[in-house]
């Protein structure tokens, strides 16, 4: 008898380990081919996202790359299933610089686009993407809130979104004039000047399509945490509940 019992706890064992691991391998299917969760931990995109937003991007939206997996594995090279991103997409992509870091911008400019700044304005094939002012948003930097002037900018093909302006002077306001070339995109922050973005070609540059690890979709958590985050204790106070759900556009 006790060897026959000892045999069931065995048996028992080895299940939850079988169940551990197919639980295991769905998470990372899930992750690597539907969506995967992102935390935004600085205010580039203010005001469509806040530090604090945790939110979902659908991985298969523009297909799949190596960047779809995790750790990125050089399996294979370019886009399977690729569907081009439109402009006004806020997309998730590896910095080109290092293909690692995770970065989130809106997609302003598409392969052949004629992309500039000009007094702070955005233009895209020598046309103006109007704004129009809509109130006000602040952004902080190293402790100090500013409050900036907040507009609707409409993308040509008619996607609206909102914006964030500190000055309409300066280099990041006055660029060259940027041609998208083949199998890339042109991506900036909402927030924009305070966003290290394609207009800096040290910094970020044309992005790749390859880069992309997928599109933001919506918000599922958000907190304006001033208290670490294991203190669960005070997230009742700290949570933005009308943010939760709300999507990203």
């Amino acid at each position: 008898m006790p060897t026959i019992a000892k045999r069931k706890a065995g048996s028992g064992l080895l299940e939850n380990i079988k169940t551990l691991i197919y639980a295991g391998l769905i998470a990372v299917g899930i992750r690597t081919f539907v969506v995967e969760p992102f935390n935004i931990p600085s205010g580039s995109m203010i005001p469509t996202l806040l530090v604090g937003d945790y939110l979902f991007v659908s991985k298969f939206a523009y297909g799949y790359s190596r960047y779809s997996f995790p750790f990125s594995p050089p399996l294979f090279h370019g886009r399977i299933f690729l569907h081009l991103p439109s402009r006004g997409d806020v997309a998730v992509f590896k910095l080109p610089r290092d293909n690692a870091t995770d970065y989130i911008k809106r997609i302003v400019g598409v392969a052949g686009d004629h992309v500039q700044m000009r007094a702070g304005q955005l233009y895209i094939d020598g046309q103006v993407a109007p704004r129009q002012p809509a109130g006000e948003c602040s952004d902080s930097e190293d402790g100090v809130r500013m409050i900036e002037r907040r507009y609707i900018e409409t993308l040509p093909g008619g996607v609206r979104h909102a914006i964030c302006k500190a000055t309409d002077e300066g280099a990041a306001n006055n660029t060259p004039e940027f041609v998208v070339p083949p199998g890339h995109v042109f991506a900036m922050g909402d927030n924009r000047d305070n966003s290290l973005d394609s207009r800096f070609p040290n910094g970020v540059g044309y992005v790749p399509v390859e880069n992309l690890v997928g599109r933001a979709e919506f918000i599922f958590f958000s907190i304006d945490a001033e208290y670490p985050w294991w203190q669960f204790w005070e997230w009742p106070f700290e949570i933005r509940w009308k943010r939760i759900f709300m999507g990203v556009h």
